[in-house]
């Protein structure tokens, strides 16, 4: 297929990106780049969120990964619903009670000023160099079968990547990235079910026989039942139920979207039709890949490195067609994710670290702060993209799970206690719990064979990185409890028990009347 041709589409398409974002651009203050205006229809951003979580990584990672792990993958998807349920039901109230901006102000009024800037920072780092993973695979595909061919320079299509969605951000915001993800979700799950169709034929399939093959396919292989293996099902099922907690409800990338819902029922209605959906097309991105590798192994394909199976057949096997196609779904897929992290990285440093909102200064000159720190940003992410390709060739969709395990298990273990316990901690102590716990999980992970009886962590480090943090908050708690403290500053509410946990088991009996009805 034409590098040519490639190009083209990639230029058309980033056009039309650039369209919508002059539209919902327009009249933009820091309200609109922040919260939306908080006016986005639920329904669009369930629909835009699916893009966002998926990413360039699941796009193009989750296939080829099947040829290492089969459908084990699924069982961290099983749990995802459960922990998408656990935001519904206490996150979302808590963060529309408090009418919050940034979900780390909860942390500022349960703990204090520097449990308040770990949290964020954390988040940030966790953010930005998720999201280099993330957009160095899309970035590395494009150069590899586009801009190779004319000699351009690795940077130099990282800094054209980088430059395109810095520009249709930067005024919006989280308004923008809601309509563009929208459109972006559309080709993207176009593209994957048309590629789908298009190996089928190729093999001479039809659909109810593609079906069959996935089904009796050794890749179809769901449960690993050796417990000291990485892909034990119950280790998958419990990691993805807090994976969902932290990568979702403890971000602010995925949560600000959820802010710019009119009210707390539109949001729950949002994380509840978003989660149905998610189930059956992670199911259909597994089916994908079964389908790839059943494809290479019957054209006598040499096996490539997992993340580069769907693109090399989807450019060079499956027609001109098949190809735009693909690109066209590859640059969703990038877009999307990437988007909404620099605005949410924007957001977080200028609300939470530098309190730009809390400033005695100009609008025009918060303006062109925010103006500042998202070119930052921006700035960091291509440095960081650059870096990411002297590591290995591991598929890059673990090495994301891998990396969340560190960064995200401080602000699990923040938010636990914040919200299972009633006490205070010494605030200052904060920061330093927050650094030793991922240094201590990495060092039982390093020894965990030897120390375990030959146990293996797998994405589960996360929940040890979170209760290491915990423990560490409860050795350092205040002696008075949190209701029984004079500070008249925090004010936390008493939530009753009884009523919380008849909330939960309505809102699951909800969700499992929807799943049976599809």
């Amino acid at each position: 297929m034409s590098p040519l041709l490639l190009l083209g589409v990639f230029c058309i398409y980033t056009l039309l990106i650039f369209v919508i974002s002059w539209l919902t651009s327009r009249k933009a203050n820091d309200d609109v780049y922040y919260r939306g205006n908080r006016q986005s229809p639920w329904y669009v951003v369930a629909y835009g969120m699916i893009g966002a979580s998926l990413s360039g990584v699941t796009f193009l990672s989750e296939p080829g990964w099947v040829k290492d792990t089969q459908f084990s993958y699924m069982m961290v998807v099983l749990g995802y619903a459960v922990g998408y349920i656990v935001i519904v039901a206490v996150l979302l109230p808590l963060y529309y009670r408090l009418n919050l901006t940034s979900i780390y102000s909860y942390l500022g009024q349960r703990f204090g000023k520097w449990s308040y800037r770990t949290g964020a920072s954390f988040f940030i780092l966790s953010r930005l160099v998720g999201s280099s993973l993330r957009m160095f695979l899309t970035v590395y595909i494009l150069y590899i079968f586009v801009f190779q061919h004319w000699g351009v320079p690795f940077f130099a299509v990282s800094l054209i990547f980088v430059v395109i969605i810095l520009l249709y951000t930067f005024r919006g915001g989280i308004k923008t990235v809601v309509w563009t993800d929208t459109l972006q979700t559309t080709f993207m799950l176009a593209s994957v079910a048309i590629s789908i169709f298009f190996i089928g034929r190729e093999m001479g399939w039809g659909v109810s026989e593609i079906i069959t093959r996935v089904r009796e396919s050794e890749y179809s292989t769901m449960l690993v039942t050796d417990w000291t293996d990485e892909r034990f099902y119950l280790k998958q099922f419990l990691s993805g139920i807090f994976i969902t907690i932290v990568m979702t409800g403890l971000d602010q990338d995925m949560m600000q979207k959820n802010l710019t819902c009119r009210n707390l029922r539109d949001a729950r209605k949002n994380m509840l039709s978003f989660t149905a959906i998610l189930l059956v097309i992670n199911l259909l991105f597994l089916s994908l890949g079964a389908v790839l590798m059943m494809y290479v192994q019957a054209n006598g394909i040499e096996i490539l490195e997992s993340d580069r199976i769907f693109a090399f057949v989807a450019i060079h096997r499956l027609g001109v067609f098949a190809g735009i196609v693909f690109v066209i779904g590859l640059i969703s897929a990038a877009y999307s994710s990437a988007d909404g992290t620099l605005t949410a990285i924007t957001t977080s440093f200028c609300i939470d670290i530098i309190e730009l909102d809390q400033r005695d200064i100009p609008s025009r000159r918060k303006i062109y702060v925010r103006y500042a720190v998202h070119f930052s940003v921006a700035l960091l992410s291509l440095l960081l993209i650059t870096g990411v390709k002297q590591l290995d060739n591991t598929a890059i969709i673990s090495r994301v799970f891998t990396i969340a395990g560190y960064t995200y298990g401080p602000l699990l273990g923040l938010y636990a206690f914040g919200l299972c316990t009633k006490r205070k901690v010494h605030d200052k102590a904060v920061p330093v719990i927050a650094l030793l716990s991922p240094v201590v999980s990495y060092l039982l992970n390093a020894y965990s064979q030897k120390l375990l009886w030959g146990y293996k962590f797998g994405f589960e480090l996360l929940i040890v990185n979170g209760f290491i943090t915990f423990a560490g908050l409860w050795l350092c708690r205040q002696k008075r409890d949190l209701f029984s403290a004079p500070n008249p500053d925090v004010q936390v509410e008493q939530v009753n028990e009884r009523e919380q946990f008849n909330q939960v088991a309505h809102i699951v009996s909800k969700c499992f009347r929807f799943l049976k009805r599809l």
